[in-house]
Formats: C-alpha cells, sequence, structure tokens
C-alpha cells in the first residue's frame, strides 16, 4: 500500500532527529525532521530518506521524495507501509484543517 507523507526538513540541523508532527498554514500535518547533512548535492535529501526508511523499518528504496526536492516542504510516497506502522514511528499525527 502507498502512503503520503509531508515532511518539513531542516538541514544542518545538527544531529539527525524526527522531532514530531505540526500543521503548517495551510492546515495540513507534516513531519518535522531534522538532519545533519547539508543541503548540498543531495546529502540532505538522502539523509531524510535514510531516517524515514529506518523509523519506519523498511528498505530506503521503499521511500521516495515525489516532490520539493529542492524545498523545504516535501512530498515523500512510502510503498508496503501501513497506517498503524506510521502511526507507532511517529506518532499520531494532528488533525489536518480543511480549507475553506
Amino acid at each position: 500500500m502507498r502512503r503520503v507523507l509531508l515532511v518539513r526538513l531542516t538541514p544542518r540541523g545538527g544531529r539527525d532527529a524526527i522531532d514530531g508532527w505540526a500543521s503548517d498554514a495551510a492546515g495540513r500535518a507534516l513531519l518535522k525532521v531534522r538532519v545533519a547533512a547539508a543541503p548540498t548535492e543531495g546529502a540532505a535529501n538522502d539523509a531524510l530518506v535514510a531516517l524515514v526508511a529506518k523509523a519506519l523499518g523498511r528498505p530506503k528504496r521503499s521511500v521516495r521524495i515525489a516532490a520539493g526536492e529542492r524545498a523545504r516542504i516535501k512530498t515523500l510516497t512510502l510503498d508496503d507501509v501501513e497506517e498503524g506502522a506510521l502511526r507507532r514511528a511517529f506518532g499520531e499525527p494532528p488533525p489536518s484543517v480543511p480549507r475553506r
């Protein structure tokens, strides 16, 4: 089963860590992630993929950046990940607020 995950990435964050959930201005739930890698030559993106895959217990090939490679907010696609696995790995996301 394929899942979509929005992530707010902070490169050069001092360490690789998942900092929990937040909501953006549009009310979308996004996962806050920091990595020690700099955003040069895709190093921060590679670290993000590796960190999310490790947290989910999945191989790196099951996590892909679908949109936002050069942006702070990224859309990840996760292959063969159940909703329960997302909640176990990252906690309960805040409810999304519909746009008006």
